[in-house]
């Protein structure tokens, strides 16, 4: 069972919207995944559009009128889903894609009808990584860097029929997805801050340059930055038009340890107690939902309720059950419920058919997450 606590929910869209200082907001869909919260986080002040993380997503968003903007924040090179947006002019009007790379237009083209040269929306994806000597700390994304690689690829877009350059996107992930102060790592803590700082500095400087490289050139719709994870110090840059924002609606447990905010939990899911091998476990069915990215502990979903319970080192969470120790095991029996926050927001909605909105001590009511909706992206 999962379940979305709302007043926790409608806090963190509050303070994401207070930290962003005015710039708007466009909603990282892949952070939530249940149409019900894209609207709910859509329907706040401050909040414009979504950051979708495949065409065919995109295509469902504005054909259900979820939303008529959708930024893809990755490139596609779906066949089927760009036929289907070349044939749709609401749809073109509606969807930017990403692009870094000339192989991006060319698979484009492939698509198109012989002789037809409708107008595709795209973004140019711009690195946003530190860079130390020959070393890059960062999501390995965009090979666009330098100003001059940027304003080349550029020229060749606006040089190219059928393609229309709107936007920039330039994700820091170093900075808005790295926790910086973690309980018991406070040298480790420390050094993180610092190349937060230097990334920050250094892309600022980057960010500038490419931004007047790019004015005489072309009359963008927006810049689109940062995260969850760095909203106060992306909105500082005067570059950007608007912030990406998602896993700070739901805050899991990756994004509990930053010095810029502090975390409000908004989704949990819970598990029966199926099994006592002894007196001092209690296991649960299932619970084995790990997050992506490099392996980790902090990858595991962290029981959360009870209190005192904790992952046993030789089975961590499991596919099929989960066995918990601690002082919380003892008074537990079968049937009862355990609770647990994931690691990584989003990715829970692909384990649930339907997310329960909690307000107080009341469901207000159950809604389908994509998965539920029988879509898989």
């Amino acid at each position: 069972m999962v379940v979305v606590d709302v007043d926790a929910f409608d806090a963190n869209a509050d303070d994401l919207r207070r930290r962003a200082g005015g710039t708007p907001i466009r909603v990282a869909s892949k952070s939530l995944r249940v149409p019900a919260l894209i609207e709910r986080a859509l329907a706040t002040p401050g909040y414009a559009g979504v950051l979708g993380y495949t065409l065919r997503e995109a295509l469902w968003l504005v054909a259900n009128k979820v939303t008529a903007d959708v930024v893809v924040a990755y490139p596609t090179v779906d066949r089927g889903a760009v036929r289907r947006l070349l044939a749709d002019a609401s749809a073109r009007s509606a969807i930017t894609l990403m692009v870094d790379d000339v192989a991006h237009l060319d698979l484009i083209d492939t698509c198109r009808k012989p002789g037809t040269h409708e107008d595709v929306r795209v973004a140019l994806d711009i690195d946003a990584g530190l860079r130390l000597g020959r070393g890059h700390v960062g999501p390995k994304r965009s090979p666009l860097h330098d100003p001059a690689e940027v304003l080349g690829f550029a020229r060749q877009v606006l040089a190219r029929p059928g393609f229309r350059l709107v936007g920039v996107m330039t994700y820091e992930g170093q900075v808005a997805g790295v926790q910086d102060d973690v309980p018991g790592q406070r040298a480790k803590s420390a050094v993180i801050r610092r190349l937060k700082d230097a990334s920050m500095t250094q892309l600022a400087e980057r960010r500038g340059a490419i931004a007047a490289g790019l004015r005489p050139l072309v009359d963008l719709e927006f810049w689109n930055a940062g995260g969850s994870g760095s909203i106060a110090a992306t909105a500082a840059d005067a570059a950007v038009t608007e912030i990406a924002a998602g896993s700070g609606l739901l805050v899991p447990t990756l994004f509990d340890h930053y010095q810029s905010f502090a975390p409000r939990p908004a989704a949990f899911f819970g598990v029966p107690v199926v099994r006592r091998p002894s007196e001092t476990i209690a296991t649960v069915a299932g619970g084995g939902f790990i997050a992506s990215g490099a392996a980790g502990k902090d990858r595991l979903p962290t029981p959360w309720a009870p209190d005192g319970l904790h992952l046993t080192n030789l089975e961590g969470a499991g596919e099929v059950q989960t066995p918990l120790s601690g002082p919380g095991a003892a008074s537990l029996r079968v049937g009862d419920w355990v609770w647990f926050r994931h690691a990584k927001s989003g990715e829970l909605a692909e384990h649930t058919n339907q997310v329960h909105l909690v307000s107080g001590e009341a469901v207000v009511s159950s809604v389908p997450t994509y998965r539920g909706l029988g879509l898989s992206w």
